[in-house]
């Protein structure tokens, strides 16, 4: 049986912390590390950088979800906006980025749990949220609650030790930053802040939406850049960007340079927790989208099911979950990173071409918002890693041809 809708269920405390919990998890815990890497000491501008492009995208999709408070995201502003073609490329782009994302924070739950083993915990984790996803979503939003909670609460331990213990152990950079590395890692941290399209992507499930969509959006974009901000002043005060460029562990490294070793572990477990959380939010918005362009025949048709019982998407949930345990099984991070990084810009650019079309009665954002947003996207996309561009164009182009030939065949 195929539902038309879905119940709104979700209140704003609800909307923010699934938005929070995607941002939290995956800026923290998996995108610092290659961002220090690329901008050294001027880690904290890329943050800024990043930040003030995903301000732009946030106030671009406030606008188009409550205008169109239904479940696909940038996939139905583009095709409402621009056209057919741009909503699916937006779609496939969403759907291809936010798979390697989920992928990322997998890998991440396996590197800090269990490194020897990571894969096979990256695949175990995969399973788990999945089934939980698929038992509603209420009780995804109830999980994500207590992780947000959880994750907070050990990163607040963190900043307190690290700006109050030994700072002997910083070490800058070995080679220069330059323009390009400070945009590069401004791109990679965007990875971070895409979390806030799990609420606009979640439209049709939540109350009063032309209200809770932006407000929502605002706040868990405020707060995770606060956390962000936070952190890495007290992990660059301790480790430097040297060592906070290097290993998979830089804040449970944090502690224990700064002197409390005992607390290293506990970090640990936060970690897991927060990409738990990350991942758990990840699919949540994923399989939303998979289930709006199923409706419109992009994908097979049933995909488009909605679980009579549940009020889940629980074909699109399970497909998803499937593809992303095959690629954390086999999938670098910092590639997943990368990758997930261009064509996540890809799909904000979109956004931002579709938000600059409202008119003044449908609430536009001012004009500069769009358009700076639309650039940053850009920019920050073509400065990514070379290997990620390449590989985000060729996905990009495979979605784009298989759009052609059915159109093609439909004609």
């Amino acid at each position: 049986m195929t539902a038309p809708e879905m119940r709104r269920r979700l209140g704003l405390a609800d909307s923010v912390t699934i938005g929070l919990g995607s941002m939290v998890g995956a800026g923290i815990f998996a995108a610092l590390v290659p961002a220090a890497a690329a901008a050294g000491p001027w880690l904290l501008l890329s943050l800024a950088v990043a930040a003030v492009v995903a301000y732009c995208n946030a106030m671009s999709s406030a606008r188009l979800a409550a205008l169109y408070p239904v479940s696909g995201g940038t996939y139905v502003y583009g095709r409402e906006r621009l056209g057919p073609f741009w909503g699916y490329l937006a779609g496939w782009g969403f759907v291809v980025g936010k798979t390697a994302s989920c992928a990322a924070m997998a890998l991440t739950v396996g590197n800090y749990a269990w490194p020897e083993q990571a894969r096979i915990v990256a695949v175990l984790a995969v399973v788990a949220v999945t089934t939980v996803n698929c038992a509603g979503v209420q009780k995804s939003t109830l999980a994500t609650r207590i992780i947000v909670t959880v994750t907070l609460a050990v990163l607040a331990a963190v900043v307190g030790i690290c700006l109050f213990g030994r700072h002997s152990a910083a070490t800058p950079l070995a080679e220069g930053v330059g323009a390009t590395g400070v945009l590069q890692a401004a791109g990679l941290l965007f990875f971070a802040f895409a979390g806030y399209a799990r609420i606009a992507t979640l439209g049709e499930e939540v109350r009063d939406p032309r209200r809770t969509i932006p407000l929502a959006i605002g706040i868990a974009l405020g707060l995770a850049l606060v956390v962000y901000a936070a952190v890495a002043v007290a992990a660059l005060t301790v480790l430097g960007s040297g060592g906070l460029a290097d290993g998979i562990d830089p804040l449970a490294r944090a502690v224990s340079a700064a002197g409390a070793s005992g607390f290293s572990p506990v970090v640990r477990v936060g970690a897991v927790v927060a990409a738990t959380g990350s991942l758990l939010a990840l699919l949540l918005g994923v399989s939303r989208t998979t289930l709006a362009m199923a409706r419109d025949r992009h994908l097979p048709g049933a995909l488009a099911v909605v679980h009579p019982r549940f009020e889940v998407p629980q074909r699109a949930e399970l497909l998803v979950g499937a593809v992303v345990a095959v690629i954390a099984a086999t999938a670098d991070l910092r590639a997943a990173i990368g990758f997930s990084s261009f064509a996540v810009l890809v799909y904000y650019l979109i956004a931002n071409l579709s938000a600059a079309t409202l008119s003044e009665t449908e609430g536009r954002p001012p004009r500069w918002i769009p358009v700076l947003g639309a650039l940053g996207c850009a920019v920050l996309g073509l400065t990514l890693p070379l290997t990620s561009v390449l590989t985000g164009i060729g996905v990009l182009a495979v979605g784009a041809g298989v759009y052609a030939v059915r159109a093609g065949v439909r004609g």
